[in-house]
């Protein structure tokens, strides 16, 4: 039996917070709470990257968490233009790792760019 559900968010920066939330209550009601701090920091990371790179004034993201028989696929969707790049992490740098960590911790990763945005 496959899940979803998906949620919309704005462009505010509360919304990273009920980003992190939204997860934690949906994989708890799925009760795949093995699972939580791990997709919670990709959560968190993503949702980040889209506020600061992807999402317009005025416009919101959104993010998915869908199962399948062996995976819990975590989407963050936003209309932005840009292109994510997966950088190094840089001794004494506070920020650019959102995507490493993502990376490390998924089983998979990637990006599918769309006629509007990318997910």
């Amino acid at each position: 039996m496959s899940l979803s559900q998906q949620r919309r968010f704005p462009r505010r920066r509360t919304s990273v917070g009920a980003s992190r939330d939204f997860v934690v209550s949906v994989l708890t009601e799925w009760r795949l709470t093995s699972l939580v701090e791990d997709i919670r920091l990709c959560a968190s990371e993503l949702a980040t990257n889209a506020l600061l790179h992807g999402v317009p004034p005025g416009r919101e993201f959104a993010i998915r968490l869908r199962t399948t028989e062996e995976f819990v696929h975590l989407e963050v969707r936003d209309s932005g233009s840009g292109r994510p790049v997966v950088r190094r992490h840089e001794e004494g740098h506070c920020s650019g790792r959102g995507l490493f960590l993502v990376r490390e911790l998924a089983a998979e990763f990637g990006v599918d760019h769309h006629v509007v945005g990318k997910t």
